[in-house]
């Protein structure tokens, strides 16, 4: 059964989050059947999984030119910039990976409205035009009403408004909409129920399957471009892949208007000390995102600040066509003399929005801040 706001329930967990023929056929992909995956004309399920095999470990050079190709085909030599602005560091969920968890012993603070359109004025001088707003789980300091208030706020300054905070009702994204969200970013974090459970130690985002029907309620509720991604280093990778796709591909036949992303958040040092049993290398994170490129012709990859500048310049274009920039994930802190706190993690690459735009185009890209304007000068 599902609630009244369409939200899955445990007993009603969707048929393709079953992936154990194309888990199969990931583990086991030969040569051949990679370089037939490399030449379809159309990579759906089965090419995807032998793109992220094994076999195509070595194959890493090829995949990286056709994900360039149909990148460039789609994006053209653009990169598309945002910068996250973190509203608040309250939260009522014990997530054992995350900063800004219930029982990290940090000072806790939110912006207020007033703080709320300053920070956003001092993203706007730096020539930021899609503002992503951070929260926590539901809490009574950061519940939907403020975030809600702060969208109004964002839309007068900034021409995408975008959250990543915590899974709503239908309705309550119908209203989000209505505010001037664009956008909604929305982590599984892990498609496997099993990791999934111990991981979420308490709080509202024990319940995996309420996180699991949100892009859809979201995009049933009017938002016009969903987010997705798995939090690399919390389960098998390669597993968590094939779900996240599966999940996309479903939603883009039912949701056939609506813009879908796909990031790649590796684990990053956080307040917590979790340390992970599967962890990325930058090798397997290249192939992830060249199969995703191969699959996804046509959604935005993006690439944070979680990873470091050589690697994000060496991904820019080669499958990423979105980045975040100057980034800071304490709350608030881009007003000159604001003070910040502790962030959600720590940022690999703190370059300025000048200093990563003269990258950008020393490697012959073009950085682009609204997608009907000119790009940044």
């Amino acid at each position: 059964m599902t609630t009244d706001q369409g939200q899955l329930t445990t007993d009603t967990l969707p048929a393709w989050l079953d992936v154990s023929a194309l888990l199969a056929l990931a583990r086991a992909a030969t040569a051949a059947e990679v370089e037939a995956a490399l030449g379809a004309a159309h990579v759906g399920p089965r090419e995807f999984a032998a793109l992220l095999s094994p076999a195509a470990a070595p194959y890493l050079e090829n995949m990286a030119r056709a994900a360039q190709a149909l990148t460039r085909r789609h994006f053209g030599r653009t990169i598309t910039l945002y910068a996250p602005l973190y509203l608040s560091n309250f939260c009522s969920s014990g997530c054992a990976y995350c900063g800004f968890a219930a029982d990290r012993n940090h000072p806790r603070r939110k912006l207020s409205f007033d703080e709320a359109d300053t920070e956003l004025a001092a993203l706007k001088r730096m020539g930021i035009e899609e503002v992503l707003l951070l929260t926590g789980e539901r809490t009574p300091q950061a519940d939907f009403a403020y975030v809600c208030e702060c969208v109004r706020r964002a839309a007068t300054h900034m021409a995408m408004v975008t959250v990543e905070t915590f899974p709503m009702t239908t309705a309550e994204y119908a209203e989000l909409a209505a505010a001037g969200c664009t956008g909604v970013t929305l982590y599984q974090e892990t498609y496997d129920a099993a990791v999934y459970a111990p991981l979420h130690r308490w709080g509202p985002k024990r319940d995996f399957a309420a996180r699991l029907g949100a892009p859809a309620r979201a995009l049933a509720g009017g938002i016009r471009q969903c987010g997705f991604g798995a939090l690399l280093g919390l389960a098998d990778p390669i597993e968590d892949a094939l779900r996240l796709y599966s999940h996309i591909a479903g939603l883009q036949k039912q949701f056939w208007r609506a813009g879908f992303s796909v990031s790649f958040p590796r684990l990053r040092p956080e307040a917590g000390g979790f340390q992970t049993d599967h962890p990325v290398s930058d090798a397997l994170l290249a192939q992830l995102i060249f199969a995703f490129r191969l699959a996804l012709p046509e959604n935005h990859l993006a690439l944070s600040t979680r990873e470091p500048a050589k690697l994000r310049d060496g991904f820019a274009g080669v499958g990423i066509s979105k980045m975040s920039v100057a980034s800071l994930t304490t709350v608030g802190g881009y007003d000159h003399g604001a003070e910040g706190g502790v962030g959600q993690f720590a940022v690999n690459d703190s370059r300025g929005v000048a200093d990563f735009c003269a990258a950008l185009r020393a490697a012959g890209l073009e950085p682009v801040f609204k997608n009907w304007d000119a790009a940044y000068r």
